[in-house]
């Protein structure tokens, strides 16, 4: 019988009402060391009871509570699409907090009422404190003496009734109930997003909702995942075999470290070259995850080269979601052939992370729209005996990277740019061709040694080059060409669900870029993508 704490015993319900910031919430709470799970709004009283949460948070939205979807709780019914909250959620006996949107419905299902405001808050607002609560006394960015907290808004209408029961704790100038609070059932109310950066005390705030007020306890810590999902695996994989395609990347790597952990040399790793790779990236991966070197795991590895393979079935594809579907059955065929020389395999290992669910419209009831489909999520085609382990589902990027930490991974292979599973496929606009390839993978290689050599590397999250199949006029040597054209993008972000385009220098950019055009023949032009995202991806396909 394990000794290890129960990581899951003690969590949190985050009931999504389509906010942009949802995912935001979730890895704020990860963050304090309590586990959660965002599921839909109108998730079914029995899977909740069964989850039993010890809190429940209701997101932001791009709805209103005005429009007759918002329902009174005593007539929701259960089949409706209403965008209220259900009627359970008040009656289980936990502490709920609203955040926006949240907020509104709550308020006008137990009572209250909600307004359109006649002046918008989005952005920079000053919250003053009004009463002690359990949930924001003594958070403050004015010191005791004149108490308010600085928070970022974003809504147009407003609670202008507290409900009966609740008490006003906060206002602004432009929201007189910009929080409330009913302490006797451990209610409480946030106009503004404590989830986002630009709210000082939010992580304090929420920290103290999930552990003053919930009662959990700091339980999810990279030390108790690993641990956990240990067992797991050891439990799901008995003493069957394994296979894992490993690409080298931050995901991979991790995985191939929990496994190697886990089940030792019941795991046979898969390096696939299939011609979509960063410069040298196979004798890269060998070299730092291969047998008798810094990281070594004692890794069985295979390395098959597929280049023209992977052409093949390319050519003539140019919609990037065909694209991704091809790669990732060819990887699956691959890693089919090899399993099936192997004997004792059973599962299949993928680095599929929690942002790769979600931007899948994966979650469980999940009404979110499809952003990207990713190679790795989605089970694996009926013609496939394998079946699918995936250790690192529940986690967040950040999350991922501090268990390689305690594993033992060196900073230089957890703090790699992430590199996504379709490889250059993606980062090529259109049909994939090997010329397209090669040239893309130079461009990339100058870009990525210049950040190094500038030591500007690890002050991005991630950087790469895109090769776009349109020629643009150029001169060159006193003659006048038509040469392609090569994207940079670099960004900054925590979680990878938001980004913004890194402000790197005009001299060092400007340096890049009379590499390429010098150095590489058929560049003749380099841009730098300036989108942040949202509305933007990172990737451009």
């Amino acid at each position: 019988m394990s000794s290890n704490p129960d990581i899951h015993q003690e969590k949190i319900l985050i009931l999504d009402f389509g906010s942009q910031y949802t995912q935001l919430i979730a890895r704020r709470l990860r963050e304090t060391g309590v586990y959660c799970e965002i599921r839909p709004f109108d998730l079914k009283e029995g899977i909740a009871r069964k989850f039993s949460p010890m809190g429940i948070i209701l997101s932001g939205g791009p709805e209103s509570v005005t429009e007759p979807k918002a329902e009174s709780v005593t007539e929701l019914k259960s089949e409706s699409e209403t965008l209220a909250a259900p009627a359970y959620v008040f009656e289980l006996g936990v502490p709920v907090l609203g955040i926006c949107y949240g907020m509104q419905t709550m308020a006008k299902q137990m009572g209250g009422e909600v307004a359109e405001s006649n002046k918008r808050e989005f952005g920079y607002a000053r919250v003053e404190v009004m009463s002690d609560s359990a949930l924001i006394s003594e958070l403050s960015d004015g010191g005791s003496v004149d108490p308010y907290l600085e928070v970022w808004m974003s809504h147009g209408d407003k609670v202008v009734k507290a409900p009966p029961g609740f008490s006003v704790i906060g206002r602004s100038d432009n929201t007189d109930i910009a929080a409330m609070a009913d302490e006797k059932r451990g209610f409480y109310g946030l106009q503004f997003h404590p989830e986002v950066n630009h709210t000082l005390q939010g992580a304090a705030l929420l920290d103290r909702f999930i552990k003053v007020v919930c009662g959990c306890q700091a339980l999810w810590t990279p030390s108790n995942i690993v641990d956990d999902i240990i067992t797991q695996v050891r439990e799901q994989v008995g003493t069957a075999k394994v296979i894992l395609g490993l690409s080298g990347g931050v995901d991979s790597s991790v995985l191939a470290a929990l496994l190697a952990r886990a089940i030792g040399d019941q795991l046979t790793c898969v390096f696939v070259d299939n011609g979509l790779l960063r410069r040298d990236e196979s004798a890269q991966v060998n070299a730092m995850m291969g047998q008798g070197t810094q990281n070594s795991f004692a890794l069985n590895m295979i390395t098959v080269s597929a280049e023209n393979k992977f052409l093949a079935r390319l050519a003539g594809v140019t919609d990037p979601e065909e694209k991704r579907k091809v790669i990732g059955n060819t990887f699956i065929d691959i890693f089919d052939e090899q399993a099936s020389r192997i004997p004792g395999v059973e599962f299949l290992a993928q680095g599929t992370i929690y942002p790769d669910v979600i931007e899948s419209a994966g979650l469980k009831g999940g009404k979110a729209h499809v952003i990207k489909s990713h190679h790795n999520v989605g089970g694996l085609p009926d013609y496939m005996k394998l079946k699918l382990v995936e250790p690192l589902r529940e986690l967040f990027k950040d999350e991922v990277r501090k268990i390689g930490l305690e594993l033992g991974l060196s900073n230089e292979m957890v703090f790699r740019h992430p590199f996504p599973g379709p490889g250059l496929g993606v980062r090529i606009l259109g049909e994939v061709k090997k010329e397209y390839a090669d040239l893309l993978r130079r461009a990339d290689h100058i870009f990525l040694e210049e950040l190094r050599t500038a030591d500007l590397y690890d002050k991005v999250s991630q950087a790469f080059a895109v090769f776009l199949p349109v020629r643009s006029v150029g001169v060159v040597g006193d003659t006048r060409r038509y040469e392609y054209v090569i994207a940079l993008r670099a960004v900054e972000t925590i979680d990878f669900m938001t980004a913004r385009w890194a402000h790197l220098p005009y001299d060092f950019l400007e340096k890049v870029s009379g590499r390429i055009i010098n150095e590489i023949e058929g560049i003749s032009r380099v841009t730098y993508d300036i989108s942040s995202k949202p509305p933007a991806t990172i990737e451009w396909e």
